[in-house]
């Protein structure tokens, strides 16, 4: 008598209702790891949702991160604030954007892509608004001018949601460029936002209101910085609205998430994540006002906006490579060669009667900038790397057992990549601290320290011959 192999079933979506994939939709039946069905709908739905939020994320970076031009610029027209004083102004926007980032990681799989998006980029034009006003009137008291910093730093939220979101979109063969695109070119608006800022702050086209006299008799509006934004929010949020799609099984309840607090790789990863995205965002918002400071002679606006550039685009490629040569060891590569960078920078510091180095100064600027948008993207691989690992080991791929502990996987990675990105977020507020509380030269080797750390708990947890996870 002869037996027949059945073929675990693989749930497919029906298409009865293809209503349910147009924009503007609840999606209730969603499987990417179908390839028919990928080939089919999912792969252009996922890409549409993608790529309407790729430019709502930048522009939310932007508002984080409008700050660092914003307060090299306060003095220059009248406000009487210290240089410590305009650290911790680009300082509390990472404070609150990563405090925001932890709530938004777990709000944003549960209330919707569609939703989210659209509600998390609107709300940003009230910090805009305000700043807007409160720069024309050097009177504005200083905690006036905290407040809407903090307010501005809930921008810097939408990355967890964002990444979170997107990553159920797509199969787990696609997911490390998926989350790459959207998270390099988010990022990509801290380079906006300190590029256009120096531009926008000097056409008296765009200008609502009266402009602020600098010493040398011109004239600049800084209103400009924040008040072209709110239109292109108002957009980016109607489209989102009406172009994206909710997933219904990427509403997970807080309750399936919360796990990763007892998961020690949420912990360990979280703490290498602080060294690469904490240093790319805290350096971005600290350098504008550390080239003012230090090396007065050169212009803010020439060359602030090239690191945070190429770090965005770094982090693209370092998912890339990570795939290639594994992502612990990329992880590892980068630290040393961030640990490297930030030793040239010291080297390069004007010291006593030694004038130091720009050129120097920045191009180890540039170098660090570089390793920590690899190191971004190489962290953000090994984490599903990680809990697949740690949750399918000895399961039989097709059987019940492997679905759920897979699903449990998927869930964990989003929820661990949205709460590392959350805590990694305080690097905007650490760093600024840091160089407004201490000389520049103690930060910096701070960081160095910090940086040879996260090299021997990437190595003995990940990349050593017999690590407990290597990813």
């Amino acid at each position: 008598m002869s037996s027949v192999i059945q073929e675990p079933a693989v749930h497919r979506p029906t298409l009865a209702d293809p209503a349910q994939y147009r924009p503007g939709r609840t999606i209730t039946e969603w499987s990417p790891e179908d390839p028919a069905f990928w080939r089919s709908t999912g792969k252009r739905v996922a890409a549409r949702n993608l790529w309407i939020a790729v430019p709502a994320l930048l522009v939310a970076f932007v508002v984080w991160q409008v700050w660092s031009i914003t307060a090299t610029n306060l003095k220059d027209v009248g406000f009487g604030f210290s240089q410590s004083q305009l650290f911790w102004l680009t300082a509390v926007p990472g404070l609150t954007g990563g405090t925001a980032r932890i709530f938004y990681t777990f709000l944003g799989p549960r209330i919707g892509q569609r939703r989210f998006t659209a509600l998390s980029t609107v709300v940003l034009i009230v910090p805009l608004l305000w700043l807007g006003f409160a720069v024309q009137d050097t009177s504005t008291p200083y905690g006036t001018m905290v407040m809407i910093a903090a307010l501005c730093g809930i921008g810097g939220a939408n990355f967890s949601s964002s990444l979170a979101n997107i990553g159920f979109f797509y199969p787990k063969q696609e997911k490390g460029n998926a989350t790459g695109i959207n998270g390099g070119l988010g990022n990509l608006g801290v380079s906006v936002v300190q590029l256009l800022t120096p531009i926008l702050i000097t056409s008296s086209v765009l200008a609502i209101g009266a402009g602020q006299k600098k010493a040398n008799g011109s004239e600049i509006y800084l209103q400009n910085a924040a008040f072209v934004w709110v239109p292109v929010l108002v957009v980016l949020a109607a489209v989102a609205w009406f172009g994206q799609n909710d997933l219904k099984v990427a509403s997970t309840p807080f309750s399936q998430q919360k796990i990763i607090f007892r998961r020690k790789h949420n912990w360990l990863m979280t703490y290498l994540y602080v060294g690469t995205f904490g240093s790319f965002i805290g350096f971005a918002a600290a350098l504008p006002l550390l080239i003012k400071t230090t090396f007065p002679a050169y212009s803010v606006a020439t060359y602030a906006w090239m690191g945070p550039a190429l770090g965005a685009l770094a982090r693209w490629a370092g998912g890339w490579i990570a795939d290639k040569l594994g992502g612990a060891r990329v992880t590892i590569l980068s630290f040393v060669g961030m640990a490297a960078s930030i030793t040239g920078v010291i080297t390069f510091l004007p010291a006593g009667s030694d004038r130091g180095s720009f050129t120097g100064f920045f191009l180890c600027f540039l170098s660090a900038f570089l390793f920590s948008g690899i190191g971004n993207g190489s962290t953000f691989r090994q984490i599903p790397v990680i809990f697949r690992g740690q949750h399918l080991t000895g399961l039989t791929e097709g059987t019940p057992q492997y679905t759920a502990a897979l699903k449990q996987a998927e869930i964990e990675s989003g929820a661990v990549t949205g709460f590392t990105a959350g805590v990694a977020a305080y690097g905007f507020f650490f760093i600024p601290a840091m160089f407004a509380n201490f000389s520049v030269t103690s930060a910096m080797w701070g960081f160095v320290a910090f940086y040879a750390s996260c090299v021997v708990v990437g190595w003995w947890f990940y990349a050593r011959p017999g690590a407990e996870a290597p990813s």
